[in-house]
């Protein structure tokens, strides 16, 4: 009897803890001007004449629960009433390093959010396994934008830079929610960017990965979509923009992945840029083209 009634509540505890995946537990308020980056967006504390749109948006800092883990992570919302399509944003880096800030959803995301779009993205949970189980904090937000109430869930698109990248293509593997996805200098193949850069090995990617040295060949290849561009949500479309100059990032990666998309007819563009991995002196024709491909893939505009 005693053994049934565990069998019960561990039934019931999963269902239970799986069903909260996504909940979103709170959403802050930010005030931008309270923020380190004020002062590099503002003169008088008036926001400068490049970052006015900024008014038209509300800044959270959110919490959300990912496997039973509280996960945070940021929101930009428009503040005119409205259904909006959904972009998730994934960012780059790894641990501490590159974490999400205002700053990062600014320079990369606002523009696209005054477009009339609510943003959101994770820092991933503390444990980073660089593409491993917090993935699920990725697919998460899913259902997280359920709870948002201008939010048109059933109308997600994915943004992911360099390492964010890499979670963009695993989260096109695992899910066929997201619509259209932006990839910007992501690695395709960790092969190759341990073979250009070893120290990602050594300081990144063996740190990072539980088990790394026993299983080195598996774990690789399941983070390099290179090796798993057939599983990739067909229904789905890429744009892959790459930096010439990319010192981080080889871009000889994007046009890789991208000769595998052509054959396998996937709906793929790729664009190069004579910048660098960031693509600092791109900004403004980086957020023009995440506009036009957003309003062309989500919105259906012409």
């Amino acid at each position: 009897m005693n053994n049934i009634l565990t069998l019960i509540f561990s039934f019931l505890f999963f269902n239970f803890s799986f069903a909260q995946n996504g909940k979103l537990l709170s959403k802050k308020l930010v005030d931008i001007s309270q923020t380190p980056f004020w002062n590099k967006i503002s003169e008088n504390d008036t926001l400068i004449s490049d970052f006015q749109y900024l008014n038209k948006l509300d800044f959270y800092f959110i919490t959300y629960e990912s496997d039973s883990i509280k996960v945070n992570g940021i929101l930009i919302e428009p503040k005119k009433e409205g259904k909006y399509p959904v972009v998730v944003f994934n960012r780059g880096g790894n641990r501490d390093f590159a974490r999400l800030t205002i700053a990062t959803m600014i320079m990369y995301t606002s523009k696209l959010a005054e477009q009339g779009y609510v943003i959101i993205g994770s820092n991933y949970r503390r444990k980073d396994e660089f593409g491993g189980a917090e993935i699920n904090d990725v697919l998460n937000l899913i259902e997280t934008v359920k709870e948002i109430e201008n939010a048109d869930s059933t109308n997600i698109g994915m943004f992911g830079w360099s390492r964010g990248g890499m979670m963009t293509y695993l989260a096109l593997q695992k899910s066929n929610k997201i619509k259209t996805a932006i990839v910007g200098n992501a690695p395709t193949d960790l092969f190759e960017i341990i073979s250009d850069r070893p120290e990602m090995e050594s300081k990144v990617i063996a740190e990072c990965i539980p088990n790394y040295w026993k299983h080195k060949e598996s774990e690789l290849k399941k983070r390099s979509v290179i090796y798993w561009v057939n599983e990739l949500n067909k229904n789905s479309s890429i744009l892959i923009l790459c930096g010439t100059n990319d010192e981080r990032v080889n871009p000889k990666q994007a046009h890789n992945l991208a000769k595998k998309l052509k054959d396998i007819k996937y709906n793929y563009e790729l664009k190069e840029f004579e910048t660098d991995h960031f693509f600092s002196d791109k900004k403004t024709e980086l957020n023009e083209l995440i506009i036009n491909w957003f309003n062309k893939e989500l919105k259906k505009i012409k």
